[in-house]
């Protein structure tokens, strides 16, 4: 069998339990993408990231103990080529723009459903790794 394409690793980050399992499933479907971990705290998620070291992120901003733009942040200082999508309720006017100065490659905003997830996980995955060089030139 000869695999053309190696998956999409994603790794999912969200306080919710409910919003992960939604998720998880969300990814399990696509034959292209494998789910390669998950964290429900921004601590952990770092941890988690630099054990795996995937290919997108899927991120929530309101968290317990860090943040995801703090989480955003350190992921573009220590794996520029790393892609996130924030997958959040929290898409006030300023969050966005912060999100997007940090170098997000996309945006979910919660209620989603399949199509929404998938479809900013692949423009991630498609994405130049550096949005924020890419933006600015």
């Amino acid at each position: 069998m000869n695999q053309q394409k190696r998956k999409g690793r994603i790794y999912v980050v969200d306080d919710n339990e409910v919003i992960r399992r939604v998720l998880r499933g969300i990814i399990r479907q696509d034959e292209s993408l494998e789910l390669v971990g998950e964290a429900s705290g921004g601590g952990s998620a770092l941890e988690g990231i630099k054990v795996l070291v995937p290919d997108v992120v899927c991120l929530d901003v309101l968290m317990p103990d860090l943040d995801g733009l703090s989480v955003l942040a350190t992921i573009r200082e220590k794996y520029p080529a790393m892609r996130v999508v924030m997958v959040t309720g929290q898409s006030t006017s300023e969050v966005v723009t912060d999100a997007r100065k940090l170098g997000v490659h996309a945006f979910v905003v919660k209620p989603f459903n399949a199509a929404k997830v998938l479809r900013a996980i692949h423009t991630a995955l498609a994405a130049d790794p550096d949005p924020v060089a890419e933006s600015a030139g």
